[in-house]
Protein backbone atom coordinates (compact mmCIF):
# COMPACT_ATOMS: atom_id res chain seq x y z
CA UNK A 1 0.00 0.00 0.00
CA UNK A 2 1.42 3.65 -1.27
CA UNK A 3 1.03 5.81 1.90
CA UNK A 4 -1.97 8.44 1.31
CA UNK A 5 -3.58 6.39 -1.29
CA UNK A 6 -6.59 3.21 0.00
CA UNK A 7 -8.49 0.53 -2.28
CA UNK A 8 -12.25 1.53 -2.23
CA UNK A 9 -14.74 -1.05 -3.12
CA UNK A 10 -15.88 0.94 -6.37
CA UNK A 11 -15.82 -0.70 -10.11
CA UNK A 12 -17.30 -0.41 -13.50
CA UNK A 13 -19.52 -3.20 -13.75
CA UNK A 14 -16.30 -5.92 -13.06
CA UNK A 15 -13.36 -4.33 -14.28
CA UNK A 16 -10.88 -2.68 -12.02
CA UNK A 17 -10.59 0.60 -11.19
CA UNK A 18 -7.10 2.58 -10.57
CA UNK A 19 -6.73 6.37 -9.75
CA UNK A 20 -3.31 7.19 -7.75
CA UNK A 21 -3.34 10.61 -7.63
CA UNK A 22 -7.25 10.65 -6.10
CA UNK A 23 -7.20 7.68 -4.06
CA UNK A 24 -8.59 4.72 -5.95
CA UNK A 25 -5.99 1.98 -6.07
CA UNK A 26 -6.96 -1.89 -8.02
CA UNK A 27 -4.05 -3.59 -7.92
CA UNK A 28 -2.53 -5.35 -11.11
CA UNK A 29 -2.38 -8.48 -11.45
CA UNK A 30 0.34 -10.73 -13.29
CA UNK A 31 3.20 -9.22 -15.23
CA UNK A 32 0.71 -7.22 -18.34
CA UNK A 33 -1.43 -4.67 -17.93
CA UNK A 34 -4.01 -3.28 -20.09
CA UNK A 35 -5.02 0.24 -19.48
CA UNK A 36 -8.12 2.10 -20.94
CA UNK A 37 -8.88 5.27 -20.95
CA UNK A 38 -11.94 7.43 -21.64
CA UNK A 39 -12.45 10.40 -23.12
CA UNK A 40 -15.16 12.82 -23.36
CA UNK A 41 -18.25 13.15 -22.21
CA UNK A 42 -18.17 9.68 -20.55
CA UNK A 43 -16.70 7.66 -17.82
CA UNK A 44 -15.04 4.22 -18.00
CA UNK A 45 -18.13 2.83 -18.20
CA UNK A 46 -17.65 2.88 -22.23
CA UNK A 47 -15.14 0.30 -21.67
CA UNK A 48 -17.17 -2.38 -20.15
CA UNK A 49 -18.73 -4.53 -22.83
CA UNK A 50 -15.82 -4.76 -24.94
CA UNK A 51 -13.74 -5.66 -21.42
CA UNK A 52 -16.36 -8.79 -21.09
CA UNK A 53 -16.07 -10.02 -24.47
CA UNK A 54 -11.68 -10.31 -23.60
CA UNK A 55 -10.62 -13.56 -22.55
CA UNK A 56 -10.92 -14.36 -18.88
CA UNK A 57 -6.76 -14.10 -18.59
CA UNK A 58 -7.00 -10.51 -20.31
CA UNK A 59 -9.82 -9.76 -18.39
CA UNK A 60 -7.94 -9.55 -15.45
CA UNK A 61 -4.87 -7.30 -16.96
CA UNK A 62 -7.34 -4.91 -18.01
CA UNK A 63 -7.25 -1.59 -15.45
CA UNK A 64 -9.52 1.72 -16.61
CA UNK A 65 -7.74 4.49 -15.67
CA UNK A 66 -10.23 7.32 -14.82
CA UNK A 67 -9.35 11.24 -16.05
CA UNK A 68 -10.30 13.73 -13.89
CA UNK A 69 -13.52 14.61 -14.09
CA UNK A 70 -14.54 12.11 -16.18
CA UNK A 71 -15.35 9.53 -14.43
CA UNK A 72 -12.86 10.60 -10.86
CA UNK A 73 -12.99 13.34 -9.12
CA UNK A 74 -11.41 17.22 -10.48
CA UNK A 75 -9.51 18.74 -7.67
CA UNK A 76 -9.76 22.59 -7.30
CA UNK A 77 -6.26 22.66 -8.50
CA UNK A 78 -6.10 20.88 -11.84
CA UNK A 79 -6.49 23.17 -14.93
CA UNK A 80 -7.69 20.45 -17.27
CA UNK A 81 -6.09 21.50 -20.28
CA UNK A 82 -4.83 19.16 -22.64
CA UNK A 83 -0.71 19.02 -20.99
CA UNK A 84 -2.14 18.64 -17.42
CA UNK A 85 -4.10 15.16 -18.87
CA UNK A 86 -1.25 13.83 -20.74
CA UNK A 87 0.83 14.98 -17.36
CA UNK A 88 -1.74 12.94 -15.49
CA UNK A 89 -1.34 9.50 -17.68
CA UNK A 90 2.34 9.59 -17.71
CA UNK A 91 1.92 9.93 -13.75
CA UNK A 92 -0.43 6.84 -13.54
CA UNK A 93 1.33 4.99 -16.08
CA UNK A 94 4.48 5.02 -14.42
CA UNK A 95 3.37 3.64 -11.07
CA UNK A 96 2.97 0.54 -12.96
CA UNK A 97 6.20 -2.27 -13.05
CA UNK A 98 6.49 -2.49 -16.59
CA UNK A 99 5.17 -0.86 -19.75
CA UNK A 100 1.31 -1.81 -20.19
CA UNK A 101 -0.66 -2.11 -23.39
CA UNK A 102 -2.14 1.44 -23.70
CA UNK A 103 -5.65 2.14 -25.22
CA UNK A 104 -7.59 5.38 -25.75
CA UNK A 105 -11.00 6.78 -27.25
CA UNK A 106 -11.78 10.10 -28.20
CA UNK A 107 -10.04 12.98 -27.12
CA UNK A 108 -7.84 10.65 -24.43
CA UNK A 109 -6.33 9.08 -27.65
CA UNK A 110 -4.56 12.09 -27.89
CA UNK A 111 -3.00 11.31 -24.43
CA UNK A 112 -2.02 8.06 -25.43
CA UNK A 113 -0.45 9.22 -28.50
CA UNK A 114 1.76 11.84 -26.32
CA UNK A 115 2.84 9.43 -24.23
CA UNK A 116 4.01 7.17 -27.22
CA UNK A 117 6.07 10.23 -28.89
CA UNK A 118 7.37 11.45 -25.09
CA UNK A 119 7.23 8.48 -22.83
CA UNK A 120 7.45 5.45 -24.80
CA UNK A 121 8.81 3.47 -22.34
CA UNK A 122 5.73 3.42 -19.79
CA UNK A 123 4.27 1.40 -22.92
CA UNK A 124 4.28 -1.89 -24.74
CA UNK A 125 1.95 -0.94 -26.87
CA UNK A 126 -1.07 1.95 -28.07
CA UNK A 127 -3.99 2.11 -29.90
CA UNK A 128 -5.67 5.52 -30.45
CA UNK A 129 -8.36 5.76 -32.56
CA UNK A 130 -8.16 9.97 -33.09
CA UNK A 131 -4.21 9.82 -34.78
CA UNK A 132 -5.86 12.20 -37.54
CA UNK A 133 -5.85 15.34 -35.17
CA UNK A 134 -2.17 15.45 -35.54
CA UNK A 135 -2.59 16.10 -39.08
CA UNK A 136 -1.87 19.54 -40.35
CA UNK A 137 -5.43 19.63 -42.26
CA UNK A 138 -7.43 18.07 -39.57
CA UNK A 139 -10.40 20.59 -38.24
CA UNK A 140 -12.21 19.97 -35.33
CA UNK A 141 -15.56 19.08 -35.27
CA UNK A 142 -18.66 20.94 -34.87
CA UNK A 143 -18.99 20.30 -31.08
CA UNK A 144 -15.51 20.73 -30.18
CA UNK A 145 -15.81 24.40 -31.69
CA UNK A 146 -19.21 24.86 -29.67
CA UNK A 147 -17.12 24.12 -26.46
CA UNK A 148 -14.55 26.18 -27.81
CA UNK A 149 -16.36 29.26 -27.92
CA UNK A 150 -16.54 31.52 -24.69
CA UNK A 151 -20.67 31.64 -23.77
CA UNK A 152 -21.77 29.08 -26.25
CA UNK A 153 -19.92 26.71 -24.72
CA UNK A 154 -21.12 27.17 -21.37
CA UNK A 155 -24.71 27.53 -22.68
CA UNK A 156 -24.11 24.10 -24.28
CA UNK A 157 -22.91 21.98 -21.27
CA UNK A 158 -25.20 23.50 -18.84
CA UNK A 159 -27.81 22.18 -21.30
CA UNK A 160 -26.52 18.88 -22.19
CA UNK A 161 -25.70 17.69 -18.19
CA UNK A 162 -29.37 19.43 -17.00
CA UNK A 163 -32.43 17.18 -15.36
CA UNK A 164 -31.50 14.54 -13.53
CA UNK A 165 -30.05 11.14 -14.51
CA UNK A 166 -32.73 9.78 -16.74
CA UNK A 167 -32.55 13.04 -18.33
CA UNK A 168 -29.19 12.75 -18.87
CA UNK A 169 -29.05 9.01 -19.74
CA UNK A 170 -31.30 9.63 -22.58
CA UNK A 171 -29.17 12.32 -24.23
CA UNK A 172 -26.42 9.82 -24.46
CA UNK A 173 -28.47 7.36 -25.62
CA UNK A 174 -29.20 10.40 -28.33
CA UNK A 175 -25.65 10.27 -28.87
CA UNK A 176 -25.62 6.83 -29.56
CA UNK A 177 -24.05 5.51 -26.23
CA UNK A 178 -26.60 2.32 -25.28
CA UNK A 179 -28.47 1.09 -22.11
CA UNK A 180 -27.46 0.60 -19.73
CA UNK A 181 -23.84 2.28 -20.42
CA UNK A 182 -25.67 5.37 -20.75
CA UNK A 183 -26.86 5.65 -17.55
CA UNK A 184 -23.91 4.58 -15.94
CA UNK A 185 -22.42 7.50 -17.70
CA UNK A 186 -24.70 10.03 -16.89
CA UNK A 187 -24.41 9.73 -12.98
CA UNK A 188 -21.45 11.06 -13.23
CA UNK A 189 -22.41 14.06 -15.63
CA UNK A 190 -22.65 17.95 -14.29
CA UNK A 191 -20.81 20.58 -12.95
CA UNK A 192 -16.83 19.30 -13.08
CA UNK A 193 -17.41 17.30 -16.27
CA UNK A 194 -18.41 20.69 -17.40
CA UNK A 195 -15.64 22.69 -16.13
CA UNK A 196 -13.25 19.59 -17.41
CA UNK A 197 -14.75 19.88 -20.74
CA UNK A 198 -14.70 23.71 -21.49
CA UNK A 199 -10.77 23.81 -20.50
CA UNK A 200 -9.84 21.19 -22.12
CA UNK A 201 -11.18 21.64 -25.45
CA UNK A 202 -10.07 25.55 -24.84
CA UNK A 203 -6.68 24.35 -24.38
CA UNK A 204 -6.04 22.71 -27.69
CA UNK A 205 -6.80 25.44 -30.67
CA UNK A 206 -5.89 24.71 -34.22
CA UNK A 207 -2.83 25.95 -33.69
CA UNK A 208 -1.40 23.86 -30.85
CA UNK A 209 -2.58 20.67 -32.78
CA UNK A 210 -1.07 21.65 -35.64
CA UNK A 211 2.06 22.37 -33.45
CA UNK A 212 1.82 18.73 -31.70
CA UNK A 213 1.37 16.55 -34.63
CA UNK A 214 5.02 17.82 -35.77
CA UNK A 215 6.54 15.30 -33.35
CA UNK A 216 3.95 12.28 -34.35
CA UNK A 217 6.53 10.05 -36.34
CA UNK A 218 8.20 9.46 -32.76
CA UNK A 219 5.13 7.75 -31.95
CA UNK A 220 6.61 4.64 -34.57
CA UNK A 221 8.79 3.88 -31.51
CA UNK A 222 6.00 1.75 -29.53
CA UNK A 223 3.68 -0.67 -32.31
CA UNK A 224 0.78 1.16 -32.42
CA UNK A 225 -2.86 0.13 -34.11
CA UNK A 226 -5.54 2.88 -35.36
CA UNK A 227 -8.87 1.83 -35.78
CA UNK A 228 -11.03 3.52 -38.17
CA UNK A 229 -14.79 3.79 -37.30
CA UNK A 230 -15.98 4.40 -40.60
CA UNK A 231 -19.01 5.84 -39.56
CA UNK A 232 -16.94 8.08 -37.42
CA UNK A 233 -17.13 11.93 -38.69
CA UNK A 234 -15.73 13.40 -35.91
CA UNK A 235 -12.24 12.32 -35.59
CA UNK A 236 -11.13 13.40 -39.08
CA UNK A 237 -11.54 11.63 -42.55
CA UNK A 238 -10.56 7.55 -42.83
CA UNK A 239 -7.74 8.52 -45.54
CA UNK A 240 -6.84 11.44 -43.27
CA UNK A 241 -6.68 8.74 -40.25
CA UNK A 242 -4.49 6.28 -42.32
CA UNK A 243 -1.97 9.04 -43.53
CA UNK A 244 -1.97 9.84 -39.62
CA UNK A 245 -1.11 6.40 -38.74
CA UNK A 246 1.31 6.06 -41.26
CA UNK A 247 3.72 8.92 -40.28
CA UNK A 248 3.38 7.02 -36.98
CA UNK A 249 4.13 3.38 -38.11
CA UNK A 250 0.91 2.60 -37.16
CA UNK A 251 -1.45 -0.41 -38.15
CA UNK A 252 -5.09 0.23 -38.84
CA UNK A 253 -8.45 -1.63 -38.82
CA UNK A 254 -10.89 -0.79 -40.77
CA UNK A 255 -14.33 -0.88 -39.12
CA UNK A 256 -17.06 -0.72 -41.31
CA UNK A 257 -20.63 0.15 -40.14
CA UNK A 258 -19.22 1.46 -36.23
CA UNK A 259 -19.69 4.72 -35.57
CA UNK A 260 -17.38 7.18 -32.50
CA UNK A 261 -18.78 4.35 -29.68
CA UNK A 262 -16.57 1.37 -31.69
CA UNK A 263 -16.50 -0.18 -28.66
CA UNK A 264 -19.89 -0.34 -27.83
CA UNK A 265 -21.46 -0.42 -31.26
CA UNK A 266 -20.09 -4.13 -31.61
CA UNK A 267 -17.61 -5.61 -28.62
CA UNK A 268 -17.23 -8.66 -29.76
CA UNK A 269 -15.77 -7.52 -33.01
CA UNK A 270 -13.56 -4.51 -31.40
CA UNK A 271 -12.37 -6.75 -28.51
CA UNK A 272 -11.08 -9.46 -31.37
CA UNK A 273 -9.57 -6.68 -33.18
CA UNK A 274 -7.18 -5.79 -30.08
CA UNK A 275 -6.80 -9.43 -29.09
CA UNK A 276 -5.39 -9.75 -32.84
CA UNK A 277 -2.97 -6.66 -32.26
CA UNK A 278 -2.04 -7.61 -28.69
CA UNK A 279 -1.73 -11.40 -30.12
CA UNK A 280 1.01 -10.40 -32.89
CA UNK A 281 3.47 -8.25 -30.76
Amino acid sequence: MFAGYSVMPSRYGDVRTRSWTHGTVWWCLGDMTIAFVNGVPVTPAVWTPLIDELPEARQREAVLLAPPGFGAPLPADFAATFDDYRDWLIDELSRFDAPVDLVGHSLAGGYVLEVAMGRPDLIRSWVSDTVAGYEPDYTWHDLAKLWQTPGEGERHVEELFSGDAGDRAARMVGWGIPEPTAGEVALHQGEEMSRAILALYRSVPQRVLIERGRDLSAAATRPGLVPIALQDDTVGSPALRRRAAERAAARTADLEGLGHWWMLDDPARTAAMLIGFWDSL
